[in-house]
């Protein structure tokens, strides 16, 4: 027993059977423990059900197009199951591959993209982006701390060191500069700040 609601519990079920066979990246772990982690975080702060089922679903739309389902069979099905609300929370954290004129986005462009329609979302899309970066983060943070082989981690990210602390960074601030002053801000800026803190301790010979 949980002490998640029935909508919370589906959700994660959901989430579960999407994401069935995917794990983390550069890592062996299910990756169905991203959304577990954060319907805890959102739970923590006492977020209502609706914003926590969409931060659970977040990934569906974008990374389970596979298997025959298609963006839009699995927009509908979020949708029917969860109500409107939620996939328009869902949809309004996606960063868009495409502009508005067809034209695909390179990685840059994407996260740009992203940071200016966060002008746009909804509060609790704020709360799903918020509580997305500070698990993600958290998790790089731990495998930091867990090897002496620092790059083996950042190599996972195509953008490395550099521009995945400055992409952390960008998305703290520009929730700072729309006006999300939620207390999970202060947990997103420490976590920035250890990330462009991080020095491996030195390995003490044997």
């Amino acid at each position: 027993m949980n002490g998640y609601s029935d909508r919370i519990n589906h959700a994660l079920a959901f989430a579960a059977k999407h994401h069935d066979m995917q794990v983390r990246k550069g890592t062996r772990n299910p990756y169905v423990t991203q959304p577990a982690n954060i319907a805890v975080i959102l739970t923590s702060y006492r977020q209502d059900v609706d914003t926590v089922v969409a931060g659970v679903l977040h990934d569906v739309i974008d990374d389970c197009v596979r298997g025959g389902w298609t963006r839009e069979m699995l927009s509908d099905r979020i949708s029917d199951k969860f109500g409107e609300g939620v996939l328009d929370t869902v949809i309004s954290v996606i960063p868009r591959k495409f502009d508005d004129d067809g034209n695909e986005f390179d990685k840059e462009e994407r996260h740009v993209d992203f940071l200016a329609r966060l002008t746009q979302t909804s509060e609790q899309a704020r709360w799903v982006c918020a509580a997305d970066h500070v698990h993600n983060g958290s998790v790089i943070l731990a495998d930091l701390n867990r090897t002496v082989d620092t790059e083996s981690v950042w190599s996972r990210f195509a953008v490395g060191r550099e521009g995945t602390i400055r992409a952390y960074r960008s998305v703290y601030e520009r929730l700072l500069e729309i006006g999300f002053t939620a207390p999970i801000i202060d947990e997103l800026r420490a976590i920035v700040v250890a990330l462009e803190q991080f020095d491996h301790p030195p390995v003490t010979a044997r």
